[in-house]
């Protein structure tokens, strides 16, 4: 005889802050795809935008290696929210921690299309220890 369990539902159902900020981080790597195309791509180029943009050089080819890392970062910042949801973190101090790190990548982006290659690590460090904050603000 299998004994049925029934749980509670998750307290927190509503859209929050931090899911918002969830869309805005799998924005921002398009931004900095349409940020390296910018008023460059050439008559038919969208035919093989991966080799145009491939073939690019500064600004452009930062913008495009941001957005790969903003990729990259991804499934770790939808992760800890959402484990952070899942174990009951305080919402104040989630939504306050995921717009920390949606500010940190808008920097990120900035520094890198920037050249400042030193900055730009101190911030994705820093992004790096907001999410790990993030993951743990639910143990309890």
């Amino acid at each position: 005889n299998a004994q049925r369990t029934t749980e509670a539902p998750m307290s927190n159902t509503s859209f929050t802050l931090a899911y918002g900020c969830v869309l805005v981080a799998a924005l921002l790597p398009m931004f900095c795809a349409l940020l390296a195309k910018a008023g460059a791509m050439p008559r038919g180029g969208n035919r093989d935008p991966r080799a145009w943009l491939a073939a690019q050089s500064g600004w452009r080819a930062r913008a495009n290696a941001a957005q790969a890392n903003g990729f990259e970062g991804l499934p770790f910042f939808i992760g800890a929210v959402i484990i952070a949801h899942q174990l009951g973190a305080p919402q104040a101090r989630l939504d306050l921690l995921a717009c920390a790190f949606i500010v940190l990548r808008l920097a990120y982006i900035a520094l890198y299309v920037s050249d400042k290659a030193m900055a730009r690590s101190l911030v994705w460090g820093l992004g790096l220890a907001v999410n790990i904050a993030i993951l743990l603000l639910g143990w309890r």
